[in-house]
């Protein structure tokens, strides 16, 4: 009985978050197609919007994680929820892209730092003894959103409008809003309020205490920015994914539907597997050997030429993913402080935002100029290496301490 009630705050928060997800898929899906009718079919009008979350990001980082680690986390989640919830109220009455682009970007300076906010406050909720198998479920209900979200979007379509799926996605968020009340209060005294205005000094002054601590702590420096390196090239080659499964393997709409809907069920089955494993499989395994799998998943689509190929290639590194941000998230909470984690979580997610521009750029234009496979191949065998890097460096910093333990016992 005393384990459910300690599980009590934290299914909340799975709730909130679920909820959260599958409002964002609705958006997705909705925005897409009322830009692109907007627009007169441009595909160019619709990328626009996915540049334009990583800019929000870019130009966010440097300062929202002094204001995070600042104020009160509960209070700036239910903020940040319910701005989303007005912003996308008012998306409906926009006739001009460029009042939608400018909200886009609003919305991803929220969502820019709803992360790292909620990051910290999961990690002031969990127990140590919780938090593998939380970020295991967090995995399972975001793949649950992967799958119900177009679903959803779809019938919601059918029954009314784009206009229609963004008010239902404003009323997601404020539902969330609404769970995230129930929970707990854990910054004590802190208020909505900033303690010290935000300013260039103080910027200033948060930029060199992150950097202090990366030079103090390289080891979690380097296994947090090699697995950053990790997600940024799948970001990229995710951006070929719809091309290279259309133009390339020749599927039609319908078989490209439903191999996202087997990347999901793989995401799904990973995150379970996780969650009912538990603490048996270690975090160093989680990360070292899901992203090497995940790396085998995306040369087994790259090579692939017919749909059970891109199948398995799908489901394979779906299913490790699960694994690997299971294991990042809980080295996260483990390893970085929480009263920096705001700062930390914006800075490095700035490099990282950075790098997802650039070299999703890079290989947009390399197989514009080449061919989509040769990009996707040497994308998934750069992806690799990286991947095998990370997990000999985190096997032999973990051998030496244990050496180092052996010798201080004796």
């Amino acid at each position: 009985m005393k384990r459910l009630h300690d599980w009590k705050d934290p299914l909340i928060l799975l709730a909130a978050v679920g909820i959260s997800n599958i409002g964002a898929w609705i958006y997705l899906i909705a925005l897409n197609l009322k830009v692109l009718a907007m627009a007169d079919n441009s595909a160019l009008a619709v990328a626009g919007l996915y540049m334009t979350v990583p800019l929000a990001a870019v130009f966010t980082n440097m300062w929202a994680g002094s204001l995070i680690d600042r104020l009160n986390k509960r209070k700036l989640l239910i903020l940040l929820d319910l701005a989303r919830a007005a912003l996308i109220l008012l998306l409906p009455l926009f006739d001009s892209l460029a009042f939608i682009y400018a909200a886009v970007f609003v919305l991803g300076i929220a969502g820019s730092m709803f992360a790292p906010t909620s990051m910290a406050y999961v990690t002031l909720l969990l127990k140590p003894s919780q938090r593998q198998h939380f970020n295991a479920f967090r995995s399972l209900v975001g793949s649950g959103a992967f799958l119900l979200g177009p679903a959803v979007a779809g019938t919601l379509l059918a029954v009314g409008s784009a206009d229609f799926a963004l008010y239902t996605n404003a009323a997601a968020l404020f539902l969330a809003a609404m769970l995230t009340i129930i929970l707990p209060n854990l910054d004590g005294n802190k208020t909505g309020s900033a303690e010290e205005p935000l300013n260039l000094k103080l910027i200033r002054r948060d930029l060199t205490a992150v950097l202090a601590f990366s030079r103090r702590n390289r080891y979690i420096a380097a296994v947090y920015l090699t697995f950053s390196a990790v997600t940024v090239l799948a970001t990229a080659l995710d951006s070929l994914e719809a091309s290279f499964s259309i133009l390339v393997l020749g599927f039609n709409e319908q078989q490209y539907g439903f191999l996202v809907s087997v990347a999901g069920a793989g995401i799904a089955a990973g995150s379970l597997v996780a969650a009912v494993l538990g603490n048996r499989l270690t975090v160093s395994f989680l990360m070292g050997g899901g992203t090497i799998i995940v790396s085998a998943g995306y040369l087994i689509y790259a090579f692939s030429g017919e749909f059970t190929g891109a199948a398995i290639g799908f489901f394979v590194l779906a299913f490790a993913l699960a694994f690997a941000n299971t294991g990042f998230q809980t080295f996260y909470q483990e390893n970085i402080p929480v009263a920096m984690m705001g700062r930390i979580g914006s800075i490095y997610g700035m490099a990282e935002a950075i790098l997802v521009i650039l070299l999703t750029f890079c290989f947009a234009v390399a197989a514009e100029l080449l061919s989509i496979r040769p990009v996707i191949i040497t994308g998934s065998l750069m992806m690799l290496g990286v991947s095998i890097g990370l997990s000999i460096y985190i096997s032999k910093e973990q051998l030496a301490a244990n050496k180092t333990r052996s010798e201080t016992a004796v």
